[in-house]
């Protein structure tokens, strides 16, 4: 009797894929360390740069075009999600670039195959400081060109939603670990004092911070949630003052009186993303935040701030 061949096992299926815009950025960074110790269970990740880099993308989209993108989707198919963080950085960024490279981005997505973009815009497309927090009904109205530049890669985003993308603009607070408050151990810092505000946490700016791990975190759940809302707001369930965190570090700081025009309250309101993001107990605390930046081995070295205490 001849036997037929064994069936060959099934070739499990390839991961889905996450492309990372601006992985080299500060923020890129960070997330990438982050899932390079704790990947995504649902997808493998794949960075962006302009330059060569082994196992990255090497794509330039404002120079060359979806050229690349579409060449990655021809030999593997298209990414699952493109998390899009690049943007013009520095001081001597142009922000106007934003929507043009959003523009660029998006349209290669489209062609591309891919199948969610969560598109990294700011809190600062809100405007100046209030007292309420700001919520995703709110009109945008930016103060700062790098606030203007996200609105605008906004819009385009929107009209690619219109057309079709499934693609959410998220607003992101401040990043602990990306923004200038831990970036600068050299010297002691200096925080606004805004007026006689009472409890020193009060007294000193107040933000909506995230740290890096739950915030590669809440871009996994992003990824692959079934529908998201146009724009988003993205930070931790709760703000925290600067001084707080600063604490909370081990950062040597002090007060000094708010010059005019330093805002003291910018604040976003988050109820859509807890409905849709489990946060992990203890994710607004500031003493989390640094926690997680340690893991990452992203704090200033204690060298550093025994030279900004002399």
């Amino acid at each position: 009797m001849i036997r037929g061949l064994m069936p060959l096992c099934p070739t499990p299926p390839l991961p889905a894929t996450w492309l990372i815009t601006g992985a080299s950025g500060r923020v890129g960074r960070l997330i990438g360390a982050h899932w390079a110790m704790r990947p995504p269970a649902a997808a493998r990740i794949l960075r962006q740069t302009r330059g060569a880099s082994l196992g990255a993308l090497v794509w330039d989209p404002l120079r060359e075009g979806p050229g690349a993108l579409l060449a990655l989707a021809a030999r593997q198919g298209p990414p699952a999600a493109l998390i899009h963080l690049a943007g013009p950085t520095g001081r001597d960024a142009d922000p106007a670039l934003a929507p043009a490279l959003a523009e660029a981005v998006l349209a290669a997505a489209v062609m591309a195959g891919v199948g969610r973009v969560l598109l990294a815009s700011s809190a600062a497309v809100y405007g100046g400081a209030r007292a309420l927090p700001y919520a995703e009904t709110d009109p945008p109205a930016p103060i700062t060109a790098y606030g203007a530049g996200k609105c605008a890669a906004e819009t385009v985003a929107a009209r690619w939603r219109d057309r079709g993308l499934s693609v959410c603009a998220l607003r992101i607070g401040n990043v602990a670990g990306a923004d200038a408050l831990l970036t600068n151990p050299s010297r002691p810092l200096v925080i606004d004092r805004f007026g006689d505000a009472g409890e020193a946490a009060k007294a000193g700016p107040e933000r909506s911070y995230i740290g890096p791990a739950t915030l590669a975190a809440v871009l996994e759940t992003l990824a692959t949630c079934p529908a998201l809302p146009a724009v988003l707001n993205v930070a931790a369930p709760a703000p925290i003052g600067m001084a707080a965190l600063a604490e909370a570090a081990g950062l040597p700081w002090a007060f000094a009186p708010a010059p005019v025009g330093a805002q003291h309250r910018i604040v976003l309101e988050c109820t859509r993303l807890a409905a849709l993001h489990d946060f992990a107990p203890g994710a607004a605390r500031p003493e989390t935040m640094i926690a997680e930046l340690a893991a990452l081995n992203a704090l200033p070295p204690a060298s550093l701030l025994l030279k900004a205490c002399r």
